[in-house]
């Protein structure tokens, strides 16, 4: 950390800008200068001379940059690192034609000669507030991440204008101090934790202890980690958004304390009531008392910017829905955090009220934010592209609030998101006269490989002097770093007709587990396969395919057109089943074997479409055999069996994946259903769902290696040209 901290700041001395402050000019050092200067030369490297960054004062208080040619340079006139963070990313995007991806593996791909601007133009904040992330991402995406993967995404942020990320690594690190001074046992509290994937539900109070205990060497590992990351947030102008106490407490904290009033939160999830969650009720004393040992605990070890979330409640029953009590709650909690930290915004997930509307009514939502004064907290509308909450509580009742887009559940990897409506929604969203409309967000739960949706959601924050925000011709010539009339229509096609599912646990049926006869639920999808094939036609019609963004495009467009023909195939099959048609059950089989090899042979040509990616981090974070094995056992489990009854929750379309799980339960099905027909007997589908669970068990428990190619520098335009000629001919 030191050595970080003094390469900063003898490169900071090193830089000597012309900065103009309010009409004022003089030869100085600034740390927005000097920050962004660094962000710069960490994504383009020996390009990075081609630049030059100037501070300038806001605009009207609002957050703005510029961007211009002088001479040979690109100069870049921000308020702070953040702006001019942002107007980089403008010119990347626009005269560049490259997107940044928010993998730390893949390079930011530039023309040979940087273009020159023509004419200067501008950028202007319409919201203060621009939020990003989910406690989710932190399971489904993030757990094992380090520092380099944790720095291209704040580098990520920072260019698409985020200042308040969610910022809750660490968090088990205070807790177990906490937990200790209260003389609670070492085996005890990280007994309380989940294993590392789970603990956004442990942080969320749905879970306890599953996969658990949490090692020490992970929690020791998180403290150094959240130092970097908010150390690095706060040097690009970001608010990070750290944690609170919310009430859940271990189970065993009531034998230290008998007569403190904690109560059983409602089972979640059909996780077996070992596995519940515990609540201290706010007016407790010993409420306050810990609520004031984690912040002063936090603080000491992270520092504060006094947004605080605060999330009792989520997808759990609380003691009473009385309104009066509700109203109590958060009052009591407020105090408590107010107490010691004067400043303090508590900011709310507003995702427990859509997902309970039965008891989250008008009545209950008012009286839980009543209880805290206006101003004092923050919303998060959760889900707005499918339900605008704020529409239906008269605004959060005075409360400010975030319209956000969630555009992801579990990391799934098909294609889905209504970006187009969403952006209807949002435009619409940011012309009402709500005085407390606060700001735009994404709550994702997973990174998943197209960025589009969230980077044009980031854009609609910002007002642009030629009037023209990012269009989607746009979009398609900087994947693939050139106007083409072919990418050009592909992505239209995208934008208008295969982006509008509005965004739910969706997955193409290679994931699902077999069931004769019926589709898997989440397989639906609104857009026609018709269109998503000649999407896929005009996308392998590109003459050529250099940048990162394209070969992504192939590969989610292509995958998800070999599900829908897996899906015809496997309804095929089950149709022979009930004629008792061997040859055709024969015939379908071979088909959908081989379009598992070609699914799994196609994602292998990308690393972030490889299992090979999840498990090496998970692998990397431990520092002994066994630790290894722990690590890799949660990420497994998470991405299948899950817990509970969240089965397939989280699938994703993965080389590896593909070949070591889903093929092992498609080929079970495939043999038990010929046999059944070839013995004259009906199709068990409880005698295979016993033989495939135990083979998942079996999965999930091994640690045996798993062959991935790494084909990432293959041709995917040839081999996708092939799949199409090879499955589509007509």
């Amino acid at each position: 950390m030191k050595t970080h901290l003094l390469s900063i700041l003898l490169f900071s001395l090193c830089i000597s800008s012309c900065i103009a402050v309010n009409g004022a000019t003089k030869s100085t050092v600034d740390a927005d200068v000097a920050n962004a200067t660094a962000l710069l030369q960490r994504l383009l490297h020996s390009n990075a001379d081609s630049f030059t960054f100037r501070k300038s004062a806001d605009k009207n208080g609002k957050d703005c940059f510029t961007i211009a040619s002088e001479g040979s340079k690109i100069v870049i006139t921000g308020n702070n690192a953040n702006s001019m963070a942002m107007g980089l990313n403008r010119y990347l995007q626009k005269y560049c034609l490259t997107t940044v991806s928010w993998y730390d593996d893949i390079a930011v791909e530039l023309p040979k000669v940087l273009p020159a601007v023509p004419a200067p133009e501008s950028g202007e904040a319409k919201v203060k507030n621009r939020f990003f992330l989910n406690y989710c991402t932190y399971g489904y995406t993030m757990p094992f991440w380090q520092w380099p993967q944790w720095e291209r995404i704040i580098d990520w942020m920072a260019l698409n204008g985020v200042n308040m990320p969610l910022a809750i690594t660490g968090e088990e690190a205070v807790y177990y101090n906490v937990y200790r001074k209260l003389g609670m046992t070492d085996s005890d509290i990280r007994a309380f934790f989940t294993g590392p994937v789970y603990l956004p539900w442990h942080r969320m109070a749905n879970i306890d202890s599953w996969n658990g205990p949490l090692p020490k060497q992970w929690l020791d590992n998180q403290i150094e980690l959240q130092k970097r990351i908010l150390d690095r947030e706060r040097q690009l102008n970001m608010h990070p958004v750290l944690p609170a106490f919310a009430g859940h407490v271990p189970g065993k904290l009531h034998d230290i304390f008998p007569k403190s009033n904690i109560k059983d939160l409602t089972q979640w999830a059909g996780f077996d009531a070992k596995y519940r969650c515990h609540f201290l009720n706010p007016d407790d004393p010993l409420f306050a008392k810990i609520q004031k040992m984690f912040l002063t605990e936090q603080t000491k070890l992270f520092g504060t910017d006094h947004i605080y979330g605060v999330d009792p409640f989520n997808e759990v029953e609380p003691p009473s829905w009385e309104p009066d009590y509700l109203k109590k709650v958060s009052s009591d909690m407020f105090k408590t955090l107010t107490d010691v930290d004067k400043k303090a915004v508590w900011m709310q997930m507003a995702w427990m009220f859509f997902y309970d509307s039965k008891h989250w009514t008008p009545a209950t939502i008012k009286a839980l934010l009543d209880g805290v004064p206006k101003g004092r907290m923050m919303l998060l509308d959760y889900h707005c592209e499918n339900t605008e909450l704020w529409k239906r509580t008269e605004s959060f009742y005075g409360q400010p609030y975030i319209w956000c887009y969630l555009g992801n559940f579990g990391g799934n990897t098909p294609i889905y998101g209504n970006a187009k409506e969403c952006a209807k929604r949002l435009d619409a969203a940011l012309a009402s006269e709500n005085s407390n409309f606060a700001g735009i967000g994404s709550t994702l739960e997973g990174l998943d490989v197209m960025q589009f949706p969230y980077e044009l959601l980031f854009e609609k924050a910002w007002t642009y002097s030629n009037g023209n925000s990012i269009s989607i011709n746009s979009i398609a010539d900087r994947h693939l770093g050139y106007a083409s009339p072919e990418m050009r229509q592909a992505w239209n096609s995208l934008y208008n007709s295969i982006y509008v599912q509005l965004p739910s646990t969706n997955g193409i049926l290679t994931n699902y587990r077999p069931k004769l006869g019926k589709s898997d639920y989440r397989t639906a999808i609104t857009f026609s396969s018709d269109s998503l094939l000649k999407v896929w036609k005009q996308l392998v019609s590109v003459p050529d395919c250099n940048r990162n963004a394209m070969r992504l495009d192939l590969i989610v467009v292509g995958r998800q057109a070999l599900g829908g023909k897996f899906l015809d195939v496997k309804n095929d099959f089950d149709k022979a089943y009930s004629n008792h048609d061997i040859t055709a059950l024969q015939r379908d089989s071979a088909l959908m074997v081989g379009l598992l090899s070609d699914i799994n042979s196609l994602t292998a040509m990308h690393p972030h479409c490889s299992l090979s990616s999840w498990l090496g981090l998970a692998r990397d974070m431990g520092d002994t055999p066994a630790l290894k094995d722990y690590y890799e056992h949660n990420a497994r489990n998470i991405i299948t069996t899950w817990g509970g009854t969240i089965d397939d929750y989280a699938s994703r379309t993965w080389a590896g994946l593909i070949s070591s799980y889903y093929t092992p339960r498609w080929t079970i099905y495939i043999s038990d259903v010929i046999t059944a027909v070839r013995q004259g007997k009906e199709f068990s589908q409880e005698i295979y769902n016993a033989k495939v669970s135990a083979f998942e068990q079996g999965w999930v428990n091994s640690c045996a290696p798993i062959f991935v190619p790494d084909d990432s520098k293959a041709d995917v335009l040839s081999f996708s040209k092939y799949l199409v000629s090879k499955y589509f001919a007509r």
